[in-house]
């Protein structure tokens, strides 16, 4: 029997984060001459616009049913860096967006849980306790300096633009090498730790531990 009240805890944080990462790329993309995602109608927050039917759907589900967690992606917004105002430099603010906006989402349920706490509402406080942690889990696994995530795409602004092409020359195997990094332990041993010292640190801050 599916319990609908656990499912809405995960899925909705999950579907927040995902929407609103891959809307921060089109939007600071939009800003900085790239209108592509605003043509397509992705800066938008209408989660129908972003559903990946793998990623959103298909991969939740299954991980639900068979692990109770939930995790997954939405549709990639289209990005077309050669449309930017200076390529290389914009790259790096497209890419951090998505990011940022998970670390800005985690702060936002921080503020839930306190709201959470004063109407005695476990139900959302379970709710904000998964938003914070699928936003720092997204935030940091996007930042991985491994491309096409988003810290790949950041490393490859920096890098000199010879360095910068040999490096981008990773893309069609980033997939394969992250699925990689994951089967060697690297969500054991280095995502999920950064992103408990985080969660920790941010509760520290606000006096919930």
């Amino acid at each position: 029997m599916i319990d609908i009240q656990t499912l809405l805890i995960y899925a909705i944080p999950v579907l927040f984060a995902i929407t609103v990462h891959e809307t921060a790329h089109g939007w600071v993309a939009s800003l900085l001459g790239d209108h592509s995602a605003r043509m397509m109608g992705r800066i938008t927050l209408n989660p129908i616009k972003h559903i990946d039917p793998v990623g959103t759907i298909l991969v939740p589900a299954f991980l639900y049913f068979t692990s109770g967690f939930i995790f997954g992606w939405a549709k990639p917004v289209p990005v077309n860096f050669s449309a930017l105002r200076s390529p290389r430099q914009d790259m790096l603010w497209v890419a951090i967006a998505g990011p940022v906006s998970n670390f800005i989402m985690a702060a936002l349920w921080l503020g839930v849980i306190f709201i959470a706490i004063n109407t005695v509402s476990q139900f959302l406080a379970d709710m904000a306790r998964v938003g914070i942690q699928i936003n720092l889990l997204l935030a940091v696994l996007n930042l991985l300096p491994l491309p096409p995530l988003d810290g790949g795409r950041v490393l490859s602004s920096l890098l000199p633009p010879k360095l910068s092409y040999q490096y981008d020359q990773l893309e069609p195997y980033g997939l394969f090498i992250l699925l990689g990094l994951l089967f060697l332990g690297i969500f054991q041993t280095v995502i999920l730790p950064i992103v408990e010292l985080i969660q920790q640190w941010a509760y520290g801050l606000v006096g919930l531990i």
